[in-house]
């Protein structure tokens, strides 16, 4: 009897990495952390959380996994270097 054998499936590491990025980084909010992070514009989110300083790396790195509340009015990120694994921070002065 035959033996059957999948066709062999190559995956791009990069593709592999980004969808588990997506997955990864759905950010938990507190309600009023949430209402604060939808005013700011798409783009303007992308530029701040691709902008974080990790004190590890000693760089601006990509924030993963991350939740946000609000301190003082202002909104705070707290997660994780997307390099090193180390925890990171990005304070939003709410203006």
């Amino acid at each position: 009897m035959p033996v059957f054998h999948p066709p062999a499936v190559h995956v791009h590491s990069a593709s592999l990495c980004d969808c588990m990025m997506r997955v990864e980084s759905i950010p938990k909010f507190t309600d009023s952390a949430s209402r604060l992070w939808e005013v700011v514009p798409l783009e303007r989110q992308k530029s701040l959380l691709s902008n974080v300083w990790c004190g590890k790396c000693r760089h601006e790195v990509t924030i993963a996994n991350f939740t946000g509340v609000v301190k003082a009015g202002d909104l705070l990120l707290v997660g994780k270097c997307t390099e090193c694994r180390d925890d990171v921070a990005k304070l939003i002065a709410m203006v």
